[in-house]
């Protein structure tokens, strides 16, 4: 695979990838127009085809007050972008024979035996669960778990709903498959990921703790405020001082980390000849498991492992065909794989607010990435 584009030169790539390059080179221009609008300091995007990257740009600033330019290997805090890195995680484990996906949360933590969950009917009141919630209710926000808290009290919560019977989009889930990762393989969640998934894979800027260096990288955040930008400053100092490996949401990344993980999923599981995960776990992430529970935050989409599913046509209006997979982060954060277009897609910027899975500025890019498929 050529993730470099070395003499040939974007355009002869995006001929080679069936693109067409004057349709590529459109989504820099209207990119550029949300940063002059004022809805985003700046924004990085790459496309790529057939494993090799076809238009790869930055415009605006990654640092709007310093006028410093947004450049191609900016590190963006990508949100929940994390999660599918930790799903891969859990299926690193379910690859080597250590876990199943069907397996009660209880077997590997005890502290959540006995969870109740609040049943009305007509008076409501706190009863044992019909099943206990399973690593896949985890990973497909189908466990009733709150929204969010703190991990340790994962296994305390009453659940909103009997498991695998609604979806609510739960971090605290995500944070329990980082403690149930680091109890199986006996590592630190964070060094399990990097030793499995960010070494192997070329990830040479993912990473929860991000170095001085590194740190001189990092995008700016800011809150749109309807005609400007204000800086989110304190949001800023959280995020780089964290002292805690966030499973559902903690990862700093660069645009092209992100496709090389990516691409490695549309490859199903292997990227330069260096194999991740198997084909069949790569498969079970990309398969909606939910029916039809309504989930996510864009029509027409399941959920698998971490990511959201493309399931009908209400999700294929921005070009994406029906089994792609899609996430978007609370920065909005964007990614996709499409495997029958044999295509990836990744938007990096740092906006804190609005629902950036549906926002203008990723539905643009998702229908320009795709509008440029000659054949």
């Amino acid at each position: 695979m050529r993730i470099l584009c070395g003499l040939l030169g974007l355009a002869a790539l995006a001929a080679d990838g069936g693109m067409d390059a004057g349709r590529l080179a459109r989504i820099p221009v209207r990119m550029k127009e949300f940063v002059d609008g004022q809805k985003t300091a700046g924004v990085v995007t790459l496309v790529a085809r057939h494993g090799q990257i076809v238009a790869f740009d930055a415009v605006g600033y990654a640092d709007l007050e310093a006028k410093t330019p947004m450049r191609k290997d900016t590190i963006f805090r990508i949100a929940s972008l994390t999660k599918p890195v930790t799903c891969a995680g859990i299926m690193v484990l379910v690859d080597a024979g250590r876990i199943s996906v069907m397996d009660p949360v209880e077997k590997y933590l005890p502290e959540f035996k006995g969870q109740k969950v609040t049943k009305c009917t007509p008076e409501c009141a706190a009863v044992a669960p019909s099943r206990p919630i399973t690593i896949a209710d985890l990973m497909t926000h189908t466990s009733g778990l709150p929204s969010g808290g703190p991990t340790e009290s994962a296994g305390k919560a009453t659940l909103l709903f009997e498991p695998g019977t609604s979806w609510k989009y739960s971090n605290l889930g995500y944070a329990t498959l980082g403690r149930i990762i680091e109890v199986v393989s006996g590592k630190p969640y964070d060094a399990f990921l990097a030793e499995k998934l960010f070494v192997p894979l070329g990830m040479k800027d993912t990473t929860f703790f991000p170095s001085a260096a590194q740190k001189a990288r990092v995008a700016a955040l800011y809150t749109d405020k309807g005609t400007t930008l204000e800086r989110a400053v304190q949001r800023e100092k959280e995020t780089l001082e964290a002292k805690v490996a966030a499973p559902e949401g903690g990862l700093f990344s660069t645009a092209e980390d992100m496709f090389r993980f990516n691409q490695m999923v549309l490859n199903k599981g292997t990227l330069d000849g260096k194999r991740a995960l198997s084909a069949a776990a790569i498969e079970l992430m990309a398969t909606s498991l939910t029916g039809e529970l309504k989930t996510g935050f864009a029509p027409g989409v399941g959920h698998g492992f971490g990511y959201e599913v493309v399931r009908n046509g209400a999700a294929t209006v921005r070009y994406n065909s029906v089994g792609s997979v899609v996430k978007g982060g609370a920065y909005r954060t964007y990614e996709f794989v499409d495997f029958q277009k044999d295509l990836v897609g990744v938007l990096m910027m740092q906006r804190t607010n609005g629902n950036g899975d549906v926002s203008d500025e990723i539905n643009a890019f998702l229908t320009m990435a795709a509008g440029a498929i000659e054949k």
